[in-house]
């Protein structure tokens, strides 16, 4: 019941908080009520990417490891799995930039009217002559081409200079 939801809520709390201890005795409470432990991994692997990102870029191979070594293994073997990731997630630093970042791109999505703008030619791949004909392609710089990196747009005209990473800015 609502039990589910307040013991795997209060385990995300906890390592967001980086209380390894606390961590620790919710997946315990989880694992020992009945949990099915893919569920936990499953929860795992978007905390890793949600709270942690790019603070600890290995938190989401932590964590897909531990699902499949769930999956490999089942209970009761895969509590320590489990645990191990847990801790681990409680210690590591924490980032929600990468999860800012994409709620903000989402933001311009939702909020834009009317058709969205093109993709521009110079990033269009162009397989037939027709496209390259078109301008498809022409003008891209290939950046491993070169020693630094390139000056170059990537967004359509109409979001040049918008930078999804800044604070207040959509």
């Amino acid at each position: 019941g609502e039990e589910h939801y307040n013991c795997i809520s209060a385990l995300h709390k906890s390592m967001r908080g980086s209380d390894e201890n606390a961590s620790l005795y919710w997946l315990a409470r989880m694992l020992e009520g009945g949990e099915d432990p893919l569920y936990v991994a499953r929860r795992l692997v978007r905390f890793a990417s949600e709270d942690i990102g790019l603070a600890d870029p290995l938190a989401l191979t932590q964590a897909v490891a531990a699902y499949q070594g769930c999956h490999f293994i089942g209970m009761p073997e895969c509590e320590v799995i489990l645990a191990q990731c847990v801790v681990y997630f409680a210690r590591a630093p924490k980032s929600i930039e990468v999860y800012r970042a994409y709620g903000k791109v989402k933001e311009c999505l939702r909020m834009h009217t009317g058709p969205l703008p093109p993709v521009p030619l110079h990033l269009r791949n162009a397989p037939t002559r027709l496209m390259k004909n078109l301008g498809y392609g022409k003008g891209y710089k290939y950046n491993p081409m070169y020693k630094e990196p390139v000056e170059q747009d990537y967004l359509p005209e109409e979001l040049k200079g918008t930078d999804f990473f800044k604070e207040g800015e959509t």
